[in-house]
């Protein structure tokens, strides 16, 4: 599968060197384990999702995936250190504005996946939390529009990294490949839409959390208990708000 449909030249040879230095970056600064390696398919289309609690989970899918991965994500990251800004700049990524229905990105990302294009994605459309949250209808909406396989990833002890670095260590994080499911398919207009959207999402956010701890299923934990603690969190930030018009909002 070619990224040279998605990218310039230009960029295809920058993703090549960033992923060439992920390998050795995440050995110097991490204590990296990934499982389910054999669970990465031979094409796409595909849309790879993960649980999204920290800034730089995006470098994990780079670090990760054998294919020139083409990201769909938040327009503005205020909030963001540098390290984890300067990746996402160099790499390349398709910004959407949240809270404005973003059509002309989701248009983008629906042309990608038709041309079997790889596209990441964090269904819950930020990381204001670090447990699972519902996911947004727009993961949906793609899988459903193109019939693209999903792959679910679980990252784990990514919040860890920095923190672990001030102290002079190496975190110790996992990164878990679940196996590809799909395709789906929604029909109707409206709430009836809506709500097949909604399932297909909390399917998606279910696969995601059989591949982190139970203490961060969150919303899909099978522990009441979990799941009571998790509530307020599901609450979308960008709910009656438009992204880079607010100030205070994390990504």
């Amino acid at each position: 599968m070619s990224s040279q449909k998605f990218t310039s030249p230009r960029r295809k040879w920058v993703r090549t060197a960033l992923q060439w230095l992920s390998r050795p970056a995440f050995r110097l600064l991490t204590d990296l384990e990934i499982r389910g390696v054999e669970n990465l398919p031979q094409s796409g289309p595909l849309i790879l999702v993960g649980n999204h609690f920290s800034f730089i989970d995006p470098v994990c899918f780079v670090r990760i995936s054998p294919w020139q991965i083409e990201f769909l994500g938040g327009a503005d990251r205020p909030h963001a250190p540098f390290a984890s800004r300067i990746i996402p700049f160099l790499w390349g990524y398709h910004p959407l504005y949240r809270g404005t229905g973003a059509k002309d990105s989701i248009r983008t990302a629906e042309g990608i996946l038709q041309q079997g294009g790889v596209l990441g994605i964090f269904p819950e459309g930020g990381n204001w939390a670090t447990v699972l949250r519902p996911a947004r209808p727009g993961t949906a909406f793609l899988a459903a529009r193109t019939r693209a396989s999903i792959l679910p990833v679980g990252l784990v002890g990514m919040t860890e990294v920095f923190p672990s670095l001030k102290r002079g260590r190496r975190a110790k994080i996992q990164v878990n490949i679940g196996k590809p499911f799909g395709p789906f398919k929604a029909e109707g207009r409206g709430q009836h839409l809506r709500d097949q959207l909604d399932e297909i999402g909390h399917e998606i956010m279910r696969r995601i959390a059989e591949l982190i701890p139970e203490e961060q299923r969150g919303h899909y934990s099978d522990d009441p208990a979990i799941r009571a603690a998790a509530l307020g969190t599901e609450i979308y930030p960008w709910a009656d708000k438009v992204e880079g018009q607010v100030v205070g909002l994390v990504q």
